[in-house]
């Protein structure tokens, strides 16, 4: 049994994408890198596969930007008391 991914199952739109955790769109990209790596899709899948990989990374990226917009650093005082938070990497 193969784990290529099989493209008459995904829906037209790929409003799926959206319902993903970060997880489970990233192990869908990795499958999608693998099949088109291993060169033995055909070209209409393989365009449908690479495009359906753009989405899924570009919902990794949104969710990894809003994973880091939450991680916060811990200030201190002078006596090592927390005094609040801060951005993790200031821009």
């Amino acid at each position: 049994m193969s784990d290529a991914l099989d493209t008459s199952d995904l829906p037209a739109d790929d409003s799926d994408i959206r319902r993903l955790t970060f997880e489970e769109a990233l192990a869908a990209l990795e499958r999608i890198v693998s099949d088109l790596e291993r060169g033995d899709v055909p070209l209409d899948r393989s365009i449908r596969i690479y495009e359906r990989g753009e989405k899924l990374k570009n919902h990794c990226d949104r969710l990894l930007s809003a994973a880091e917009d939450k991680v916060e650093k811990i200030k201190l005082n002078r006596a090592g008391k927390v005094s609040g938070t801060e951005p993790l990497d200031p821009a």
